[in-house]
């Protein structure tokens, strides 16, 4: 599926463009808004960056989010900067963290780096997209730049964001060099003389509050700031993330991404319309009024799963797909009378099999696992440490089943 961007009128670019936004103030939103429409204005290619830390490299869906707006750029004919942040990884961003972040060495990062942005290449236009490290800037900054950087900033500022007001309030300590990144990010921005950057909500501060006042102190017009909705997990309530297992990886086999994005609840539907794909507002209003019509959830979650898995492998890989999830989900049926079972918090897969004495043990389970056996909701499940999200149904072969429910 591929929507032509490049006759939309100048509304709908900005509708496009601020879809999925999350600023959290009206007023905020509003002036971004208005901001862009007034920058789009001037017929130019814009300057449009997003700063990607690889602090892994095995990326999921979640990571994808702000790719997925610097695409929506390009195709309207802007130049997009994928920037790898090898010198601010060295730190490691604290805006979502409560705590300290540990350090990566040089080794770590560019280790990381050299797969994530070839994974990014499944959603951004290789030769549309310029590829910078923020090394070239910042490892060249003195120390006396660095305080002319600081000194447009105050200690209250940092410390009235909410990750650093918890760890306040509880006694444990905040590093000087903590504060820093804001810094670093910001000076990316004056580097690249920004006029759009996108990135998460967790980075607000960092894009507004930071980067745009050092742009202003620097002699530049401020940027604007895209600030992108966080993708749910496969709960379709807590932020997608590997280490709770609700994750959909993007390198996923095309079958088990089917299944996994089969697994959301109705509830996520829409917001992953809006974040993870390639449909306009209007083609999403569209659905929401299907939706309000009557029209099965299921079908319209089919429809979401066969554009995911095209985005990140191919149509066709998507059709077959879908065509094995109906085969052993829908066709096969399920039985009247299958137990139902409560998953507690941090329990694997693996422990739902053992609780329900569908394995012998853990190691009987992961080798069911590892021969393809067990199936959530028909799809494979290739990870044995993945964390179930009721309600789904646990298939262990082919005759035991159980509804996993939530406590």
């Amino acid at each position: 599926m591929s929507t032509p961007l490049t006759s939309l009128s100048l509304d709908e670019q900005v509708e496009l463009l601020m879809q999925g936004t999350a600023y959290g103030d009206e007023t905020l939103a509003r002036n971004m808004a208005n901001e862009l429409r007034e920058r789009l204005k001037e017929g130019r290619p814009l300057r449009v960056y997003c700063g990607f830390d690889p602090r892994t490299s095995d990326l999921h869906l979640g990571h994808t989010i702000p790719m997925r707006k610097l695409r929506q750029f390009q195709e309207l004919g802007h130049e997009v900067t994928f920037l790898i942040g090898n010198y601010t990884s060295l730190l490691g961003d604290p805006s979502d963290k409560d705590k300290l972040r540990p350090l990566l060495t040089a080794e770590q990062v560019a280790e990381n780096a050299r797969t994530y942005a070839e994974q990014a290449f499944k959603i951004l236009d290789r030769e549309k997209t310029h590829i910078r490290y923020n090394a070239e800037w910042l490892s060249r900054l003195s120390f006396l730049e660095v305080i002319e950087i600081a000194q447009n900033f105050t200690v209250q500022q940092f410390m009235t964001r909410e990750n650093f007001a918890k760890r306040l309030e509880r006694g444990e300590p905040i590093y000087l060099h903590e504060t820093f990144y804001a810094l670093m990010q910001a000076y990316d921005a004056v580097a690249q003389h920004t006029d759009v950057q996108v990135g998460g909500s967790d980075q607000l501060f960092n894009i507004i509050t930071a980067g745009r006042k050092l742009q202003e102190a620097m002699g530049q017009r401020p940027q604007i700031g895209i600030i992108m909705g966080i993708l749910p997990g496969t709960d379709g309530v807590v932020k997608m993330s590997k280490s709770l297992g609700n994750h959909i990886p993007i390198l996923a086999a095309p079958e088990d991404m089917y299944g996994k994005v089969m697994s959301i609840p109705d509830s996520a539907m829409i917001t992953y319309f809006e974040l993870a794909t390639r449909y306009t507002p209007r083609m999403i209003e569209e659905m929401k009024q299907r939706l309000a019509e009557g029209v099965n959830p299921r079908d319209v979650k089919m429809e979401l799963a066969r554009e995911i898995v095209s985005i990140f492998h191919s149509p066709q890989a998507a059709e077959h797909a879908e065509a094995q999830f109906k085969e052993v989900f829908q066709k096969k049926g399920l039985p009247d009378d299958m137990p139902e079972f409560a998953v507690n918090d941090n329990m694997s897969v693996v422990d739902v099999m053992v609780a329900l004495k569908f394995a012998t043990s853990k190691g009987d389970a992961r080798r069911l696992i590892a021969g393809g056996g067990v199936y959530l909701d028909g799809r494979t499940v290739t990870d044995a440490n993945e964390a179930p999200a009721p309600p789904q149904v646990l298939q262990v072969g082919k005759r035991r089943f159980a509804r996993l429910v939530k406590p």
